[in-house]
Order: C-alpha cells, then structure tokens, then sequence
C-alpha cells in the first residue's frame, strides 16, 4: 500500500512541475512579444526622426536642408509707439452762479440733454420777493417821474424835482435788470448737447459757485493726449498721419492726423505734448481711457530686409549666411554685414549683401561657414 501512495505522489509532482514550467514560458513568450512591440515602436520613431533630419547623406557627404531668401528691393518703415489718454473733447463741471438751496434737479444721470435743457434751480424765493418789491417801487416811481416830466414840460416846478424822479425811476429799472439777471441765474441750462455723467448734490443741498453740482459730457469728438520724447522732434510734424489702436478694443484701429505738437519741452522729463482730435464714433471710447499711438519715423521704398533672428554677432561683428556655389556643390558662406532699422521682427541690412543674392533664413543654426547644403 505504501507502495502504491509514494508512486501516485510521484506522478502528481511530476504533472505540476510540467505545469509550472509551460505557465513559465508562457510568461516569457508574452514578456518577449511585448518588448518586440515596445522595439518595433522605436525603430519606427527613430526612421522619422532620421526622415526628417535636415542633414541627409547625398553622394557619400551630407548636405544640410536650408531655406533662402533672394534678395530684393522692398518697401522697409520704422515706427515707434507711445501711449496716450483720451479726453472728452466737451466736458463741463455744472455749478452754480449764485448761492442757495437746490430747489430742484431736471434730470438723471444717463441722460441726455440738448444745449440750453433745465438741468437744476435754485431756490430764488428771496430773490422773487425782492424783484416784486422793485417792481411795486418801480410803478410809484414811473408815475411820480411822469407828473414831473409833465410840469416839467410846462416849465412848472423846479427842474432839481424832475431830475429827481428821473433818477430814482432809472435806479430802480437797473436794480430790476440787474435782479432779473440773478433769477435767471439760478436757473441751470445744459451749455451744450450732451449726457449727465455724475449728479454730485441732491435737491435740498446749499449750492455756491465753484461747488460741482453735477458733470456733463458730450462724447462726440475726443482728444488724445500724449507725451513724445523731444529726441523725436526733427521727425514728427502736425499733420502728420498716425496709427491708432485701443487695449480695450482690439478689432478697433484708426488713421489720424497730429493736430497740435507743443512749442515748450517739460523741463522734469524731456518731452513735449502732442494731441489728435478724432470723431468718437458709436461714442465707444471713454474719457481717462488708453490709446496706443504708433508713429512713422523712418520709411524706405528700396530697402534689404531680411529677418532680424538670423543676424549673428561675433568678435568681429555681424554676420549672416549667404548662398555660394562651389563646383557642383552649394555651400554656406559667412557674410560680415552692416545692419541699420529694425523694426519687429525685420532688420535693414545697408551694407554686405547685394541684390540678387540668396540668404539663408531657415536651418542657419546647423550651418557653419563652408557647410555644404541643399536649397529646400
């Protein structure tokens, strides 16, 4: 029996050591197909790579991939940009000519009014007491004057009683105009066409002149005001025409003339004051607001450009790569230039290039002088 027991526990380790090990190369099968893959992905991702290398063996040598540009003739300007502060071409603080109560406000804030509208009163209950007693003096007065010009007129009475009357009738109609002019003071008009901004007192405040009762703006036309460094002087002019643009209203750019340059420079910064006046249309822009002002002050009409990033710099000076051919080979020739405006992201180059010459704008950071190359 004994026998029989150790032949079965035999056969059963026998089955699981067989077991174990086909599970273990079943493992290491999966284990191998996944870093084929893995393989199979980097090769691939390396022949890309090596695709698209700019450096490509041609005839045993490598020629580097370039792009060129010939050049031409071209239209170069130069601006520079300051920012400016838009004012309201019309602006009033509305105050009072004479003291007194507010009696009464007309209108609200937001809205509009045409030139000469009610906006406040004052209250002028003293003052239409006082014109009421001058104007009752002023009958008494009117009569007296009449019967003494009539005895006057018959060389009856003595002429000191009719200059009398006469003078104490006309004293009275100056202090009726001159009261007349008070009560029309003490009422407020709009002076122009316009939008009540700010109400700053309410009715029941005393009011003096000088004292803001509220503000009144017309945004029909604009100012926009700036300060120019006086280095800038010998090339701006009034009249000259300018860009305009707004941070606030970036789809919004406008072509205006320099309307006036003043004649003193700020003693504290070296600048002088410049101002457009421009017709606020749709009345979008708002007074205190920025503007970005860009200005012309150099032009070329025959002009080498080329961009400024592929201007380097060494101990001897600029340079840049131009195109030579060697025999059958093209190669990269380094080229001293003089480079003058720039403006962006383009240079002027005034001296070392000539027109008809190719230069190299792409790939000239993996060229050397001498590099052979390959024009894409």
């Amino acid at each position: 029996m004994k026998k029989i027991t150790f032949v079965l526990l035999i056969a059963f380790l026998s089955s699981c050591a067989a077991k174990n090990s086909s599970d273990s190369k079943k493992e290491e099968l999966r284990k191998f197909k996944t870093e084929l893959i893995e393989l199979q992905q980097k090769i691939s991702d390396l022949e890309n790579e090596l695709a698209d290398d700019p450096a490509n063996e041609v005839n045993g040598s490598f020629e580097i991939l370039v792009g060129v540009k010939e050049m031409a003739y071209e239209a170069f300007n130069h601006y520079f940009e300051i920012s400016g502060s838009i004012e309201a071409a019309k602006s009033a603080f509305i105050s009072p000519e004479l003291n007194g109560q507010i009696k009464k406000i007309y209108v609200a804030e937001g809205q509009g009014v045409k030139k000469g509208d009610l906006l406040a009163k004052i209250n002028t209950s003293i003052l239409e007491s006082n014109i009421s007693g001058i104007e009752t003096g002023l009958e008494l007065a009117t009569i007296v004057f009449e019967k003494q010009q009539q005895l006057w007129n018959k060389k009856i009475g003595s002429e000191i009683d009719f200059l009398t009357a006469k003078n104490a009738k006309e004293a009275l109609e100056d202090q009726l105009v001159t009261l007349d002019a008070q009560l029309d003071q003490a009422f407020i008009k709009a002076p122009y066409e316009g939008i009540i901004d700010n109400i700053m007192q309410k009715e029941g405040d005393l009011a003096s002149p000088g004292i803001q009762i509220m503000q009144l703006v017309n945004l029909d036309k604009i100012y926009i005001n700036a300060d120019v460094s006086e280095s800038y002087l010998p090339v701006i002019h009034k009249g000259d025409t300018v860009d305009l643009s707004f941070p606030v209203f970036p789809d919004l750019t406008l072509t205006e003339q320099i309307h006036h340059i003043s004649n003193i420079i700020h003693p504290q910064n070296r600048t002088v004051s410049l101002q457009l006046r421009i017709r606020n249309k749709n009345e979008i822009l708002k007074p205190n607001g920025m503007a970005i002002i860009r200005i012309n002050d150099f032009s070329s009409k025959e002009a080498l450009v080329v961009p400024s990033i592929i201007i380097k710099q060494d101990m001897s000076g600029s340079f840049l790569y131009i195109v030579k051919q060697e025999n059958k080979n093209w190669i990269a020739e380094k080229r001293y230039v003089k480079p003058g405006v720039s403006y962006q992201d383009q240079s002027m180059i005034t001296e070392g290039v000539a027109v008809g010459e190719s230069v190299i704008v792409e790939g000239y950071n993996q060229i050397s002088d001498g590099s052979v190359i390959k024009i894409r």
